[in-house]
């Protein structure tokens, strides 16, 4: 039998919210979801560990940078986000009418401990911006697992497909399938995947969903695996650990000047005389 999963994600997000919900369901035994509800508060609570973590000057970056997302391309990418969520859909069939849902303010919170005890699931896939208690990740009966975009341990914490791209460490733009621990994407690694992005045409949102979206069978299997007990951890031994924090305005410049500059070389490089 297949194991039983439920999906922790952002109500909001329709790619997590039905696409991947979708795809569990058609892969897996999808018993729940878990719906976060946002609150206003936790994104100026965001940008006060930001401020505590970079100061004024790297406050005044990141800030920088969600205005100039803001205008110029977040309309495009909720786009895209909702042709994508249709697109799973379309792809994974799955009938989603009779799964629970429980909608919360807080995953730790009571309410969502009592749902997932009520169930007690084989998995738990995390896909939210909340740092899980034990008292949750412990519930499932083999494990709570996050699908990070990012390539763990180098990219941990969130937008690590950012920060790859601009350290030009294009080897490392993927995604990484890890259980969760007490700390901050720790736990052990069963998979890491990228696919072929294209980072003048796509932006790092659209690149930081399709390193997870275009691996789905991969991921389904390894959970699989898992779930059965065939997996083992990948060795991270040697690797660098590092925590990043919100895309900056300098850092995204840097990127796409760079981009450019590495294409306009490759067409040199390829030109027929």
């Amino acid at each position: 039998m297949l194991p039983s999963v439920v999906l922790l994600c952002h109500e909001d997000d329709p790619i997590d919210r039905h696409g991947l919900a979708a795809w569990l369901a058609s892969s897996l035994r999808l018993v729940g979801l878990l719906l976060i509800r946002d609150r206003p508060a936790r994104r100026f609570r965001a940008l006060r560990r930001e401020y505590g973590r970079s100061g004024v000057d790297g406050l005044v970056d990141v800030l920088g940078f969600q205005l100039l997302y803001r205008f110029a391309g977040a309309g495009r990418d909720d786009a895209w986000r909702s042709a994508e969520a249709s697109r799973l859909r379309q792809l994974y069939t799955a009938d989603l009418d009779g799964v629970p849902i429980e909608v919360v303010s807080d995953p730790n919170g009571e309410d969502a401990r009592q749902f997932l005890t009520g169930l007690r699931p084989d998995l738990l896939i995390a896909r939210c911006k909340f740092i899980l208690n034990r008292s949750v990740f412990s519930i499932p009966r083999v494990g709570t697992f996050a699908i990070h975009p990012g390539v763990c341990p180098e990219y941990r914490n969130a937008h690590g497909c950012f920060w790859a791209l601009t350290r030009r460490d294009l080897g490392r733009v993927g995604m990484t399938l890890l259980q969760i621990d007490a700390g901050v994407d720790t736990g052990p690694v069963y998979l890491r995947a990228s696919y072929p992005f294209d980072e003048l045409a796509e932006t790092h949102v659209v690149i930081q969903y399709r390193v997870v979206t275009e691996n789905l069978p991969i991921i389904a299997r390894t959970l699989v695996e898992i779930a059965e007990g065939r997996a083992k951890p990948l060795c991270s031994t040697g690797r660098t650990s590092a925590v990043w924090g919100h895309p900056r305005l300098s850092a995204y410049w840097k990127w796409k000047k760079a981009a450019r500059h590495d294409r306009d070389d490759l067409r040199h490089l390829t030109a027929v005389p």
